[in-house]
Order: structure tokens, then sequence, then C-alpha cells
């Protein structure tokens, strides 16, 4: 009989419904147990649309209503620490979107509450099960493109992230919220830890948030280096309208490999005048639909199995620290050398 493991999922907004429409129609092995979200009123909808019932504004009440193994958790970034704490206290597995705190300190505590308690804890960087940057990474494992020395990744949003996002209190701007997982596909597909990063940001979409938001941008460029001397640099961009842009180039020393385009359908449409028309990807849900699936079935694989998740939290504070020295390096103007101190 195929083991099963049950979700409590808190926060019902655009990931969390991805993260529930997956659990309920398309993840065979694991189950949607309850929903929590202190807006009811979402909560609700939600459950409505998935066939729900158990509905909490609270974990507190879930925790002591509903039976599950684990949580995952999509609510905004300042939530993330309390929530995992309070989760793995309870003997619950974590599996947290990204990023994964505000600061390392939360992020350290997070780690650590989670390994006393003995629970598994995975960071939500869907692209590492997306099959196309999967192949790509075995590829560069084969060797195939000698070693790599310079991965270029394009991370543009098409809309503003949330008010929360972009007011320094409660968010890190959409470094954190957009290109997270830049960070992390640099590392990664690299495999190798940064040794420095340099990044210039401006407001030129959206100048008019300056007031409202003091240190707001929505363009950013940022070259990274790594300990091995490989180079990295991320072309990040946030509203761009266009549609949800996501691609990454990784030159080795006997090769390329190039993941992605700008293009979300091979439909095209040629009008009177001959110009040629294609559709780009509308969201993030589109481009990477079977990412979001893939990482659930390893968390659920790594509860049932006793197994590390391939994403921990350890990569999860390694692409929040490099998205803290990008920020730094905005404030001072000048490289940042990693680890941070």
């Amino acid at each position: 009989m195929t083991k099963i493991a049950r979700f409590c999922l808190i926060g019902a907004g655009r990931a969390g419904a991805v993260h529930a429409r997956n659990l309920r129609r398309r993840i065979k092995t694991g189950e949607l147990a309850a929903i929590v979200d202190a807006n009811l009123e979402a909560a609700s909808k939600l459950g409505e649309e998935v066939g729900i019932k158990n509905l909490y504004s609270d974990l507190s009440t879930a925790l002591r209503s509903v039976e599950f193994d684990a949580v995952i958790i999509t609510t905004p970034t300042f939530t993330h620490a309390a929530l995992t704490m309070q989760a793995a206290e309870a003997g619950k597995h974590v599996f947290c979107e990204k990023p994964m705190a505000l600061n390392l300190e939360e992020a350290d505590r997070m780690i650590t509450g989670c390994r006393k308690a003995g629970v598994k804890l995975q960071i939500g960087f869907m692209r590492r099960f997306d099959p196309e940057f999967v192949s790509a990474k075995q590829h560069i494992l084969n060797g195939e493109i000698g070693k790599p020395v310079l991965v270029k990744s394009v991370g543009r949003g098409p809309g503003l992230p949330p008010p929360w996002a972009l007011d320094r209190k409660t968010g890190i701007g959409f470094l954190a919220e957009v290109n997270s997982h830049d960070f992390d596909s640099l590392r990664w597909l690299m495999g190798d830890e940064y040794s420095s990063i340099y990044s210039e940001t401006a407001a030129l979409i959206r100048p008019d948030l300056v007031s409202t938001y003091p240190g707001f941008y929505d363009v950013a460029a940022v070259v990274a280096k790594f300990r091995g001397g490989g180079l990295g640099f991320i072309d990040g961009a946030c509203p761009v309208g266009y549609g949800y842009d996501a691609r990454v180039e990784v030159l080795g020393t006997e090769g390329v490999i190039v993941v992605g385009e700008i293009r979300g359908t091979t439909l095209h449409r040629i009008n009177r005048e001959n110009r040629v028309i294609s559709e780009t990807f509308r969201s993030w849900r589109d481009r990477f639909r079977e990412g979001y699936i893939g990482e659930i079935e390893h968390f659920i694989d790594c509860i049932v199995n006793d197994r590390e998740p391939a994403v921990t939290g350890i990569d999860g504070r390694k692409a929040l620290e490099a998205v803290l020295a990008a920020h730094r390096s905005m404030e001072t103007g000048k490289p940042v050398f990693l680890p941070l101190g």
C-alpha cells in the first residue's frame, strides 16, 4: 500500500492555491487535511474550490483539531520563522516557501528548531524539480560542457510583489520575493559557494513608489563571484508586464547549456502586417507547473522514507544570505564578501 503524507496548508493566497490544487488533483501520495489563513474568507474560498472543510484562522487551532504530518507555509516572509518553529515543536515536518526568512538569525532558528525536533525542513525552490533544470544539472554533472565558468539567470515578474514585501520592515523587495530562485539556481548549477556579490538597482519602471516605499527598486543587476573562480549574473526586474520570464544560461569550458525561452507556447500568429505574434508565460504557475508538483512529491518521499530533502534549510539560508549581500552592496555601492559577518 502506498504511504500517504497529510498536509496542513498555511496561507490561502496564490502560492497556497497552487499547492492545494496539486495535492487534491495531481499528487497521489499526498492528502490535504486542512487550510489555515488569518483571513478565513480566503481560506473558505480556497476550501470550497478544492473540497476542504477543515478551515482555521491559526495554526494552533488546526494542531488541536485535525491530524496531519506536515505543513506547507506560503504566508508572508515575516511569518515564516514563527510558524516553522510552532510546527516543528508540534512534531510536524515543514515545507516553507522562499525566501525562508527576513534575516539569517531567523533562518538559523528555523534550521536548528527543525533539527532538534527531528522533522524535515524543505525550502520551495521548485526550479530544482523542473524537468529542464534537472536535465541541465545532470548534463553539467556528466561533464558535457566541461567546467562551468559563468551562469546567467533572468528572473522577471509581471506584477509588483504585495505591499508587505516592499516595506523594509516586513519584506526584502523583489530580489528576495522573485530572484531568490535565481540566487539558488546560480549556486546549484555552478556547484560552488558565493565568495562576493555586487549589485546595482534602480526604480525605473515605477519611480512613483519611491516616496511610499523608501529604498524601492524595480530593476536589478547582480554580479557574483564563486570560490572556485566562476562568475554569475542575475538580471531582475519587476513589474515587467509582458509576462513571467525565467531563463538560464550556463557557459562551460567546453560548451553551453540554455534553459528556457521567453515564449510560453509554440503557437504563433501572423497578422495582415506580417507581424509574428507569440504568447509569453503569464505567470510562474504556468512556467513551473511540473516543478511545483515534483517538489511536493519529493518532500512526501522524504517524509515517508525518512530521507533528507534535496533542498534543505541550509540551501534556503545560502540564497537568503546572497539576497542580503546584494542589498548591502546596493546600499554601500561596493562588493560584499561572503559569508556575511
